[in-house]
């Protein structure tokens, strides 16, 4: 049975954070890793060049059940000192909307920092590793033992940075999920997040052949609000502003879309009519909007008037066919679940850690960081972010 310090399950943004931070400290860290390659999901993110973090991350971008957990670790590991740790290994990146940095290269230029950072504080790291068990206060002389079908390890401390659900092949699991329970920590209801929309029925097949097609919209539901793209897909609606509120979306809610955000459609169209007597509502659509799409909406909302010139219209249609346009109400049969979400909400109830180091109040030693704890942050970095400002605050401590 081989001794160490720390065993950090899971070798992903924040369980290599951790790993690195601590081993930096003097300590003995393991790195223990399901899949046959550590940070998987580092590599396929942001279209392979790794959206790392945001200019802009603050609490207001994550959703827990205790909004104001993440503020202590986010001020302690800010974007600003990940940025550092970028610069300093000479990895070139760039900024696109909303505060998003990519690597200008490849997403493994971050995965090789993190490495090279592990190797260089002496931590030592297993793949392809099953976690078959977790014993704690057996009477060793650690007081962790992680059974494995590589052999058991003992330590001092275990910090588990296992990942949610989503996206299973590339590692996801419930294990973190189950060691919370196993010592006596409540886990919250968890489901996908940042995930596409699906439709059934007619919606369904209008998607299906819109698919391709990408909007600037705002998307509502609820109380919540995006101003984002919207990507029409085979199964339904995604892109970053349907990403963003599938995180807040409840099953059976309606979605509200505004396909001409940065227009006063009724008050123009009026006008228009003044002015353009002659015009065809699709012709003045088609300038805003792809025309399969104005097609679409034109049989959905106004096919009995569609060869009218505006000046046939009355004033009352016009503002009505206006009205749908900008509040176009569609129900979502569901999401396309873990497959594709990139993130699981829900998860270790954070009224039972620390948030200042991330350690269990209940278990001495047990440390939960990532996406496994009940944070989740907005699409654009913020995950990321978390990762890194969860690693570090428990690489701190133990």
């Amino acid at each position: 049975m081989t001794d160490y310090d720390l065993i950090v399950l899971g070798g992903g943004a924040a369980g290599l954070m951790a790993a690195f931070t601590a081993g930096n400290r003097g300590r003995r860290v393991l790195v223990l890793e399901r899949s046959n390659k550590p940070g998987k999901k580092i590599l396929m993110s942001g279209g392979g060049r790794c959206n790392f973090t945001n200019l802009h991350a603050g609490p207001e971008n994550f959703i827990c059940g205790n909004p104001h957990f993440v503020k202590s670790a986010l001020s302690r590991f800010t974007q600003w000192d990940f940025i550092a740790l970028v610069e300093k290994h000479g990895i070139a990146y760039h900024e696109r909307k909303h505060g998003e940095l990519f690597c200008d290269d490849s997403s493994r230029q971050i995965l090789t920092m993190l490495l090279a950072e592990c190797q260089q504080a002496g931590v030592t790291l297993l793949t392809a590793v099953e976690t078959e068990s977790v014993m704690a206060d057996q009477g060793g002389t650690r007081r962790f033992c992680v059974t494995t079908g590589r052999g058991d390890f003992q330590a001092d401390a275990l910090v588990v940075a296992t990942g949610g659900l989503s996206i299973p092949r590339l590692g996801g699991s419930g294990l973190g999920y189950d060691l919370a329970r196993q010592f006596g920590m409540r886990v919250r209801p968890t489901r996908a997040g940042l995930v596409p929309f699906t439709f059934s029925g007619e919606l369904k097949q209008v998607t299906g052949r819109l698919s391709g097609n990408a909007v600037e919209v705002t998307a509502t539901s609820g109380r919540h609000q995006f101003t984002e793209a919207m990507l029409f897909t085979h199964r339904g609606l995604s892109g970053p502003a349907m990403l963003q509120l599938s995180s807040y979306w409840q099953p059976g809610e309606p979605v509200t879309i505004d396909l001409l955000t940065d227009w006063q459609l009724a008050n123009q169209w009026l006008q228009m009519k003044r002015n353009q007597p002659r015009s065809l509502l699709r012709t003045l659509l088609a300038q805003h909007l792809p025309k399969s799409l104005v097609l679409e909406l034109q049989t959905l909302f106004w096919a009995e008037c569609a060869e009218w010139p505006l000046a046939d219209y009355p004033d009352a249609q016009l503002i009505a066919i206006a009205d749908q346009l900008k509040n176009w109400q569609l129900k979502p049969g569901g999401t396309e679940g873990y497959r594709t979400a990139e993130v699981t909400l829900g998860g270790v109830d954070t009224d039972q850690l620390s948030s200042k180091t991330m350690e269990s109040n209940l278990q001495p030693g047990l440390f939960f960081i990532g996406e496994v704890v009940d944070v989740t942050g907005h699409l654009g970095g913020f995950n990321f972010q978390w990762a890194w400002a969860s690693g570090a605050a428990a690489g701190n401590y133990v």
